[in-house]
């Protein structure tokens, strides 16, 4: 009986450890080079809390945190491309998850690695 119980939790730590990991086919993930390339003619979201973003933000980006998507979704634009970023992807993927799904955003990109290997220009509050 108790190696049944050992395979369910090491079944369920393996399931957890790939969704925290494994991106999706309808999420583009960018290098650095290619997400400044493209963000400015997008929507540029942090998702992480307002507390992370004042630290430090990519220029031009909107904080709609994680855990304030369900209930801001709707200013999320489902006709324009989205750029996400968090602190190191894996917020960035439950947004998109969320945006695809409960939205039917279609064009969407995050930052590989998140803001946390972001080298280029940033502002603080």
């Amino acid at each position: 009986m108790m190696i049944y119980l050992w395979l369910i939790l090491l079944a369920l730590v393996v399931y957890a450890v790939f969704k925290r990991f494994y991106t999706p086919k309808y999420l583009t993930t960018l290098t650095q080079e290619d997400f400044i390339k493209g963000y400015r003619k997008a929507q540029l979201i942090d998702v992480r809390e307002p507390r992370e973003y004042e630290g430090g933000h990519i220029l031009g980006s909107r904080n709609i945190p994680m855990s304030q998507l369900r209930q801001r979704a709707n200013e999320v634009r489902t006709d324009q491309p989205v750029y996400l970023y968090c602190q190191s992807g894996a917020r960035s993927r439950q947004a998109a998850q969320f945006l695809k799904k409960k939205r039917g955003v279609e064009d969407l990109y995050h930052l590989q690695g998140g803001f946390k290997k972001w080298t280029g220009k940033i502002k603080k509050k």
